[in-house]
């Protein structure tokens, strides 16, 4: 994957504008209704056959949590790569904290056996 995998050399507007959506879990649909426009507009702003005006660039921004600049230039605050790639590297995360939340679990069970035997060799229970 390349560094700037949305920047201005690789990508364009509709370029960008897409995989914000994508990674925001929305259809052209949902977002073009959210947007108050139709989705063929929308579409055609994906397909860079158009351009939105300034103030739905903004509502844009703001919806799909990214930085006007970086819808316009790729520069700015937005997506590091492609959806696919963030959702894989999001899956791989919560893989690891499920890990991790495991091994805490049994670190305790571990501990509550190793206080049982003691008190079983001690001949405290009752």
């Amino acid at each position: 994957m390349s560094d700037d995998w949305y920047g201005a050399e690789h990508a364009t507007f509709g370029d960008r504008l897409a995989g914000a959506r994508e990674a925001a879990g929305m259809s052209v649909e949902q977002l073009a209704a959210r947007l108050g426009v139709r989705h063929e507009t929308l579409q055609s702003w994906e397909d860079d056959a158009a351009d939105p005006r300034a103030n739905r660039l903004q509502m844009l921004a703001g919806m799909l949590n990214v930085s006007l600049m970086w819808l316009l230039t790729g520069e700015g605050d937005g997506l590091d790569g492609p959806p696919e790639a963030m959702a894989e590297a999001g899956q791989e995360r919560a893989l690891v904290r499920e890990i991790r939340a495991i091994r805490d679990v049994i670190e305790e069970l571990d501990a509550r056996l190793g206080r049982l035997e003691r008190k079983l060799a001690a001949g405290e229970l009752e």
